[in-house]
């Protein structure tokens, strides 16, 4: 038995996270080590406590620590939108912006014929069903353009219409972006969503 087989599965484990190769993982960990008290031992009791109290908001799909998340509970937040978004990294990318001020629903992923996902694999039913109930007046479509998200985004809206406003985000150019690096897809939505000044 090696005296570094704990190190050496810790690295292991590491190399798994998105973004982090088994180079990457292993100067992560000696990081770790090299700060034990500081980092270590904190991230370890803070994984610890996350990995028994984190669980999906039974209303929306947050991730959080209770049975509904802050946002959910939050009366502020009840302003009759509902964001919906693929996935809790989404849901956080729009929380970042601070520009969203409604609550959210998280799909779990988009419709996929390829991959057998239909509406009953993801939480389209449980939107439906909180567009009746919540007293909702608008429901934005936050879905990738991709095509699979695409499609999800129109089978919704053909799901809910006339019972609520839908919208979806803006395509196009981003802030600061320049003409010459987009590709073709990017350039045609931003001009058929072009308007005046």
């Amino acid at each position: 038995m090696s005296s570094t087989q704990d190190i050496d599965a810790l690295i292991d484990m590491m190399a798994k996270l998105p973004g982090l190769g088994p180079r990457s993982a292993r100067r992560a960990v000696l990081h770790l080590i090299r700060k034990r008290a500081l980092l270590l031992t904190p991230l370890a009791d803070t994984m610890q406590t996350v990995a028994a109290t984190a669980r999906e908001c039974l209303n929306c799909g947050n991730i959080g620590t209770a049975d509904i998340c802050d946002i959910c509970t939050a009366n502020k937040r009840a302003n009759g939108e509902i964001c919906v978004v693929e996935d809790v990294s989404d849901l956080w990318a729009m929380e970042r912006s601070g520009v969203f001020h409604g609550r959210y629903h998280v799909l779990g992923g988009t419709l996929s014929a390829l991959d057998a996902i239909g509406p009953q694999e993801l939480r389209i039913p449980r939107l439906i069903d909180r567009v009746a109930t919540e007293e909702v007046t608008e429901v934005i479509l936050a879905l990738n353009a991709t095509i699979d998200g695409q499609t999800t985004a129109h089978y919704i809206a053909d799901q809910l219409e006339g019972q609520v406003t839908l919208t979806s985000l803006a395509q196009g150019v981003p802030i600061g972006g320049e003409l010459d690096y987009l590709d073709d897809g990017t350039i045609t939505a931003a001009m058929l969503a072009r308007k005046k000044l």
